[in-house]
Order: structure tokens, then C-alpha cells, then sequence
């Protein structure tokens, strides 16, 4: 959105997938490309309807441009058929990357009727398995429907081509269909590139009735059959191939309509369509050059980057310190750290290529913090030595409170359902002792991962009853010790401060606790003007000698974990609040790790991706470990989602004045 903003060459913007029923984050992002893009381009008229409606784009902004096909003569099928050892039968095609939502099963379950009248007939299903399905769920797919040829004594009449063929060689097994089918299952499709080849090869097309099928198959073009009726597709088979003659009409008239839709042509309309752009440019110009404010530039953030964790984990999990970018085995692992680690590479997981390395170091965490937790005891330990001796029986309640914040938010975010359920069984057995602790602190990272369980889970009335029960021990410690000069819950501010803070409000909001929400808040605008220098930079609590009422504050050592922790309780307030000064606050914090603190020092190491361990008095901790490199990495993360939450409240507002106006235009 930042590039596009900044642009001042026009922008074209081609939408292949247009929803009818968007994710509000979806909306925000089409509606928002849609309102800096000089044209929207669609590939059918149905697209164009949606945009118009849905995102509210003027008619006069989208074009229709259709998917491009190739210029291919209108040929006998039979031509092609030796190539492929079917000639002398007659040859039924579907094409494209395999997964469960082309609906090859309506076509394979239609076959014994087809067989029985044209015994001839052998259905051909051209393409691998669509890579995502292939990485989550292998060939099974493709299995499946083996097995069901099979059980329907049609596995002579079907062949399976697992492979992306080359261009050439689509075009030739297009030439040797001679009916071609997309029994697809999703009504709300606006293209199918496969449908349109289909179509500009001459190709007799029947058809399940999603939308780009209907536009495209409409003045006898096509037949349309319902969703998941092998019995009308079988029909409208056996009928075209009895019919030879209707079946030449509809080729003819399909390679007709498409001589519009060849590549040559679409590049016409293209560069029509960017010189139309460019003349309307040419009137009204943005300025060369628009003087900002440092406020109006977006702040940037570092590329994120896993090299440093990654330096740090081994197959046991992820060490706890380095001298400085290398990894230190003496102290070995603690639970606190692959807890971090855990939430750190699920919320990144969408910003990560490879996705294996997620999954990989994933499960490395989770297996560690199974392994951490005792049975016998209901308890985590915290420190392992590098030669995987656990140094302690029971660990710390702050440990204990970490891991279930780090599963709770594993079971949230974690989409692979082997994975989220090891994660499931660990929390679930390492809650009770929960309530037993007396921590607040502990209460609080609790609170954390229970929420994040209960967003997938939002039924579970055990997780629910121990929620309520933390969130009003946490409540009455804040009203037993807070005053209008010292809303906080203790008579001392050391460590995870802003932790507190984010606990009591997101558990106001989430149990309709108006009180408790408002203590979060206040404490949060608290904690924010105490460690906020008069400069304007972010000083967190030093941890030599913290701060206690009516006492001096430590300014040294600043530990990074107070900034992570201050952003995230800035960035549930912002989700609570939508008030934009949350994400400011949350840029100082942020900013304090890349130089803008005390000693004008940057501890992000913007080479490894490791962040320093601290700040002290005579410059920066120059150790890159897992506490501070995890939370300098979550802190970006929460800075992205604040910035595209930041993006969606925006278009969800005007879209909400639109539908206002919409509904007083009506009454009038």
C-alpha cells in the first residue's frame, strides 16, 4: 500500500479472483488498491458487477479485458488422437492443477451411464495435484478417484496425466477432446483460465453453473448442469456425443465468440487501455515532487528475517544465549525462550517462503515443551543443559504462564491439525495448575494464550471458567492498590509491565467488563507516560533497581522484552479502541530497538536478524540471544498487523458512511 501510494506513474490493476463476500481484511485491501488504481481490470461481466457493488468502484473505473487464449486452428479432433493411444474413441477432457474443488467426482460417477450408450468414451484428466494439496494431503486426492473408478467399473474409460504439460502440448490434448467438462464446485468462480482455453479451441463444453461458466456458455456456447448431479451430466454427455451435428454447432460457435479472447487481441485492449490512462494522466498530473512531513511518511520497518533464529535452534530447540552471533551451549535451552520461538514462527508464517521451515521449527518447540512438561507434577521445568539433563524438577510460574501463552497461540494460529492438537493436549494438561499460582505476571501470559485458544475454540467452558477466574484475580489486585497517581496493581513496576496491561484489556473486552477494561487502559496510558522521555523515546523500567512508588526509576539496564511487551498491550488497546495514537505509541517502543533510545544505540542487527540483549549505561549488551532476537522479531510482527488492521479500519469506516448513505438515499 505504501508503494502504491507513493507511485506517480498510473496504475493498471488486472483482479483474477473477485469475492462477493470478502473478509473484512480482504475488502480493506481490494477497496483500497481499487481507489489508487488509475483502471481495475476483470475478466468478465459478472467481476465487474462485484466490483461495482461490493467495493464500490465507479463503472467508468473497471474495464473488462478477458482471459487471454491462445490462437489455435479450429480443428478434427481426431487429428491429435494417435499422439495420445485413443484413437478410434471418443475423448472426454478436464485440465488443470487437481484438488477437491474441480468436482472430478460428478464427472467420474457420470461415467457408467456414458459407458453404457458410447462404450467408446475415455475421460481424460490432465494435470498434477495443485502443490498445496499435494504438501498437505499428498496424492490422496487423486487416489480417491481411482478407487472410486474402480468401484464403478469404469477404470478402463479413465486416465489420469499427472504432470503440468507444456503449451504445445495442452493445445494438443485440447485438439483431441471431443467434449470438454468443468463439473467445478464453487458457484462464486468469475474465471477459469481452463474454461476460456477450452472454448477458444472449438471445444463442445459442459459445464457446472458457476458464474464465469454461465457468462461464457451462455447463446448456445455450452451447456450448463447442476452442482453435483452426475445423472444430468451423464445426460447432456451421451446427448452431444449422439448428436454430432448440435455438437459441431456449439464448437463453432464457441471458437467464434473467443477469436475476441487470443493473446494478440488482449494485448490491443492492454495497451488501449494504458494509453487511455496515460492521456487522462497527461490532463491532470500528480505533482512531480509532494513536499511531506516526516509524520505524513510512513515509519519503516526492518525486513523480517529468521537467519538469527535459526543459528540459534538445533533439533532440541532454541538455545537460550550467544556471544554475540554465536550460539552459547553452556547455558543451553530454558522453556521461556521456545515458548517465544513457538509464537514467533506461526505469526510469521505467512511472510515466509519456505514453508517447511516454519513447520519444522514449529514442531521442534512444541516437542520441546511436551517434553518440558511433567506429568506427574502438572508443572513445566524451565532450564535444560546442552546435554539434555532437565537442571530442575519444577520451573518457575512465569515459565509455566509463558508456555501456555505460547501453546494457546499455537492452537490459534497453527492450521495443520496434527500440529494445533499436540499443542491442544500439552495446554489443556498444563492449565489447572494455573489457578494455583499467585504470580500476576504469570495470570498474564496466561491470559494471553487462553485468549488465543478460545479464538478457535471459543466453547470450551474449563479454558472459560479459568479465564474469569485470572482475569478477576488480576482485577481486584488492581483495585486493591491503585490510585489516580498510581494505577497499577503493585507498589512497584518491574518486569512484563505492559503484559498486565494488555491481560486486563482484552480480558474487559472479551468478558464485557467495561471496569476492567478501562483499568487496563488507564494502566496502559500510565505505564506509557512513565517510561516516555521528555525527548519523546521509549525508556523502559531499568532492571537495576526497577521502580518503586514514590521512589527513583532504575534507567538502566532497558531489557528488550519490556518493549515487545509494551507493543503488544498497544496493540490489543488499538484493536479495542481503533484510536490511531496506540500505533504511535507502539512505533516508539519499536523504534527504541533500531537506535532511537537513550545512547542513540541500535540493537537490531539488521545483517543476522538478532536484536542486542539489553541496553546498558555504557552502550548496548552486544550478545545476540534467543529472548531478545525472539522479541525484537515479534515486535515487527505486531507492527505489521497494527499498520494492516490500520488499513482495514479505514476502508470499514467508509464503507460503513457508504451503506449509511445508501440507507438515507432509500428512505428519502
Amino acid at each position: 500500500m505504501d508503494l502504491l501510494r507513493n507511485l506517480r506513474m498510473p496504475v493498471v490493476t488486472t483482479l483474477h479472483t473477485v469475492l462477493q463476500s470478502p473478509s473484512d481484511g480482504q475488502f480493506s485491501v481490494v477497496r483500497r488498491i481499487s481507489q489508487l488504481s488509475d483502471r481495475v481490470v476483470v475478466m468478465s461481466q459478472q467481476a465487474k458487477q462485484i466490483v461495482n457493488d461490493v467495493y464500490d468502484v465507479s463503472e467508468d473505473k473497471i474495464a473488462v479485458i478477458h482471459h487471454g487464449i491462445p490462437d489455435v486452428p479450429f480443428v478434427d479432433p481426431n487429428f491429435y488422437k494417435d499422439q495420445y493411444g485413443v484413437e478410434g474413441r471418443k475423448v472426454i477432457l478436464t485440465f488443470g492443477l487437481l484438488s477437491p474443488g474441480k468436482g472430478i467426482e460428478t464427472m467420474i460417477d457420470a461415467l457408467p451411464s456414458i459407458v453404457e450408450h458410447h462404450p467408446e468414451v475415455v475421460y481424460i484428466v490432465l494435470g498434477a495435484t495443485h502443490p498445496h494439496v499435494k504438501k498437505d494431503q499428498g496424492e490422496s486426492y487423486r487416489l480417491s478417484l481411482q478407487r472410486r473408478a474402480r468401484d464403478l467399473g469404469v477404470s478402463e474409460h479413465l486416465i489420469f496425466y499427472n504432470r503440468f504439460v507444456d503449451f504445445k502440448e495442452l493445445c494438443e490434448f485440447l485438439g483431441a477432446a471431443d467434449i470438454y467438462v468443468t463439473p467445478y464446485l464453487n458457484k462464486e468462480q468469475v474465471v477459469s483460465g481452463t474454461l476460456a482455453y477450452a472454448l477458444g479451441s472449438g471445444k463442445a463444453t459442459i459445464s457446472t453453473p458457476y458464474w464465469y461458466a454461465e457468462e461464457m456458455l451462455a447463446d448456445g456456447r455450452g451447456r450448463l448442469v447442476p452442482f453435483k448431479d452426475p445423472a444430468a451430466m451423464a445426460e447432456q454427455v451421451i446427448d452431444l456425443l449422439n448428436n454430432e451435428v448440435a455438437r459441431h454447432v456449439m464448437r463453432k460457435r464457441a471458437y467464434t465468440f473467443c477469436r475476441k479472447m487470443i493473446w494478440k487481441e488482449v494485448a490491443r485492449r492492454y495497451i488501449g487501455l494504458f494509453d487511455d490512462v496515460k492521456v487522462e494522466r497527461a490532463r491532470s498530473p500528480r505533482p512531480i515532487f509532494r513536499a511531506k512531513t516526516i509524520n505524513e511518511i510512513p515509519r519503516e520497518l526492518p525486513q523480517l528475517k529468521l537467519d538469527h533464529i535459526i543459528r540459534l535452534s538445533d533439533n532440541v530447540g532454541i538455545l537460550q544465549h550467544a556471544k554475540y552471533i554465536v550460539p552459547d551451549r553452556y547455558h543451553g535451552y530454558c522453556t521461556d525462550d521456545n515458548a517465544r520461538a513457538l509464537i514467533a514462527v506461526l505469526m510469521a508464517q505467512e511472510m515466509i517462503v519456505n514453508s517447511d521451515v516454519v513447520t519444522n521449527l514449529a514442531c521442534t518447540y512444541i516437542s520441546f515443551l511436551h517434553h518440558a512438561f511433567n506429568e506427574e507434577t502438572g508443572r513445566f521445568r524451565n532450564f535444560m543443559g546442552y546435554d539434555r539433563s532437565w537442571l530442575e524438577e519444577v520451573g518457575s510460574e512465569d515459565s509455566h504462564g509463558r508456555a501456555v501463552w505460547g501453546l494457546g497461540e499455537a492452537v490459534n494460529l497453527v492450521e495443520e491439525t496434527d500440529i494445533r492438537d499436540a499443542a491442544r493436549i500439552i495446554f489443556e494438561k498444563a492449565l489447572p495448575a494455573i489457578t494455583t499460582f499467585t504470580s500476576p505476571r504469570t495470570w498474564s501470559f496466561a491470559l494471553a494464550g487462553i485468549h488465543a485458544y478460545l479464538v478457535r475454540y471459543s466453547g470450551d467452558t474449563e479454558v472459560r471458567r479459568v479465564r474469569e477466574i485470572l482475569a478477576d484475580r488480576l482485577f481486584d489486585k488492581y483495585r486493591q492498590n491503585a490510585s489516580d497517581e498510581w494505577p497499577w496493581i503493585e507498589d512497584r513496576l518491574t518486569y512484563a509491565n505492559g503484559k498486565i496491561a494488555q491481560a486486563l484489556i482484552l480480558s474487559g473486552r472479551c468478558l464485557n467488563r467495561d471496569e476492567m477494561l478501562q483499568a487496563g487502559l488507564r494502566s496502559l496510558n500510565w505505564l506509557i507516560k512513565v517510561q516516555t522521555d521528555p525527548k519523546g523515546h521509549f525508556v523502559p523500567i531499568g532492571n537495576n533497581g526497577w521502580y518503586s512508588r514514590d521512589g527513583v526509576k532504575a534507567r538502566f539496564d532497558q531489557q528488550p522484552i519490556e518493549a515487545l511487551d509494551m507493543i503488544e498491550a498497544c496493540r490489543e488497546a488499538y484493536e479495542t479502541t481503533n484510536e490511531l495514537s496506540w500505533i504511535s505509541h507502539a512505533q516508539c517502543c519499536m523504534e527504541w530497538f533500531l537506535g532511537r533510545n537513550d545512547l542513540n544505540a541500535p540493537l537490531y542487527n539488521h545483517k543476522t536478524g538478532g536484536c542486542c540483549d539489553g541496553l546498558n549505561m555504557d552502550g548496548p549488551n552486544r550478545n545476540q540471544g534467543a529472548e531478545s532476537t525472539l522479541v525484537c522479531f515479534l515486535s515487527m510482527l505486531h507492527l505489521n498487523r497494527m499498520r494492516s488492521r490500520q488499513i482495514s479500519v479505514e476502508n470499514q469506516s467508509e464503507k460503513a458512511f457508504m451503506e449509511y448513505e445508501e440507507t438515507v438515499a432509500h428512505v428519502n
